[in-house]
C-alpha cells in the first residue's frame, strides 16, 4: 500500500485513501515538478479540472487546493470511484472548502467521457492511464478530448507517461508545448496552436 496526501494548497497535507500495490500513484517528486510548472502559468486559479483515469484523484485534488472551483474526476472501476466519492465529501466537509466550489466523481471510461461530453471547456485535463495503455490510445483520447469541445483554446492537456512509452504526437491543431521527464515518468503539456507556444 502507498500513502498519499496533499502537498500543497488550501488542502495541505489531507490524506489520501492508500492504494494497492497494483495502481501507479504520481509519486510527489513528480507531482510537485507538474504542479509548480502548471502554478506558475496561473491554471489553476478558478478553473475548471477534468482528471481521467483518477484513481485516488491525487491530481484533481492537488488541483482543486490549489485555487480550481470545479473538479471532475473519472475512472471505469466501481470501488475506486467510491472510494474517490468519500474523499470528495470529506473535502466539503472540511474548513478548507470554498462554498463556490463543486467536485465530483463519475464511474465511467475515459473515452466514453470524452466521446459524450456535453459543456463548457475545463482549463486543464489530467490523463494517467495505466503505463500498459497504448500510446496510440492515448493519441485518439485527446483527439475525441479537442473534437468534442472538453478542451480549447487556452486550455492545457497533461498527459502521463512511462518515459519507455513511445512519444505522443499533439491532438489535431494542438501543440506540443513542453515535455519533462522525471525519472520513470515522462509528463506532456499540449497546448491549441495559437496560444502563445508555451504553457
Amino acid at each position: 500500500m502507498v500513502d498519499m496526501h496533499v502537498i500543497s494548497g488550501r488542502f495541505k497535507g489531507m490524506s489520501l485513501p492508500a492504494v494497492n500495490a497494483g495502481t501507479r500513484p504520481t509519486t510527489d517528486r513528480t507531482k510537485e515538478a507538474m504542479f509548480s510548472y502548471l502554478d506558475s502559468r496561473g491554471m489553476f486559479d478558478g478553473s475548471r479540472v477534468l482528471d481521467l483515469y483518477a484513481g485516488t484523484g491525487a491530481l484533481g485534488i492537488e488541483a482543486l487546493s490549489r485555487g480550481a472551483d470545479e473538479l471532475i474526476c473519472v475512472d471505469d472501476a466501481g470501488p475506486v470511484v467510491s472510494a474517490l466519492s468519500r474523499t470528495l465529501g470529506v473535502l466539503r466537509r472540511s474548513s478548507s472548502w470554498n462554498g463556490a466550489m463543486t467536485a465530483r466523481a463519475l464511474r465511467r471510461r475515459a473515452e466514453r467521457f470524452a466521446s459524450s461530453y456535453c459543456g463548457p471547456a475545463f482549463s486543464v485535463v489530467f490523463i494517467d492511464p495505466p503505463y500498459a495503455v497504448p500510446t496510440s490510445a492515448c493519441e485518439s483520447l485527446m483527439n475525441d478530448l479537442v473534437h468534442g469541445g472538453v478542451v480549447g483554446e487556452g486550455s492545457v492537456i497533461v498527459l502521463e507517461r512511462s518515459s519507455r512509452s513511445s512519444h505522443p504526437r499533439a491532438p489535431e491543431g494542438w501543440t506540443l508545448a513542453d515535455r519533462r521527464s522525471y525519472g520513470e515518468t515522462d509528463v506532456s503539456y499540449f497546448i491549441a496552436q495559437g496560444d502563445g507556444g508555451e504553457v
